[in-house]
C-alpha cells in the first residue's frame, strides 16, 4: 500500500511559478514510477508528467513540455512538479499517482493505482 500526499498548490498570477510536492509512504519509493495528472473544472483528468524510479527518465504531455519539470528525491520519498510560466489554462486540481511497484513508465491513467487527494492550482489572468 502506498499513500500519497500532495502540497504546494495555491493562487498565482499568470506568468508566475509554483512547485508542487508529493510525499509518499513506504520504504521502496525508488521502485515506483511516479506521475502527475491534473483535472480542470468540467474536464477529464489528464496526464501531465511521469518519472522513472531512479529519476533517469522523464516524460511530459505535449501541452506542458518546456514549462513543467518533474523530479524526485528518493532519499526523502518525494516527487515534485515545478511549474513555470503559468497560464490560466493550467488551473486544475493536480494529483500525484503511481502504478504498481515495478511497473513501466506510462501516461495511461488506468495504469496508476495509487492516488493522492490532489492540490488546487489556480492561475489568475
Amino acid at each position: 500500500q502506498v499513500q500519497l500526499v500532495e502540497s504546494g498548490g495555491g493562487l498565482v498570477q499568470a506568468g508566475g511559478s509554483l512547485r508542487l510536492s508529493c510525499a509518499a509512504s513506504g520504504r521502496t519509493f525508488s521502485s515506483y514510477v511516479m506521475g502527475w495528472f491534473r483535472q480542470a473544472p468540467g474536464k477529464e483528468r489528464e496526464f501531465v508528467a511521469s518519472i522513472s524510479g531512479r529519476g533517469l527518465s522523464t516524460y511530459y504531455a505535449a501541452s506542458v513540455k518546456g514549462r513543467f519539470t518533474i523530479s524526485r528525491d528518493n532519499a526523502k520519498s518525494t516527487v515534485s512538479l515545478q511549474i513555470d510560466s503559468l497560464k490560466p489554462e493550467d488551473t486544475a486540481v493536480y494529483y500525484c499517482a503511481t502504478p504498481p511497484r515495478g511497473a513501466a513508465m506510462t501516461s495511461s491513467m488506468s495504469a496508476y493505482t495509487y492516488w493522492g487527494q490532489g492540490t488546487q492550482v489556480t492561475v489568475s489572468s
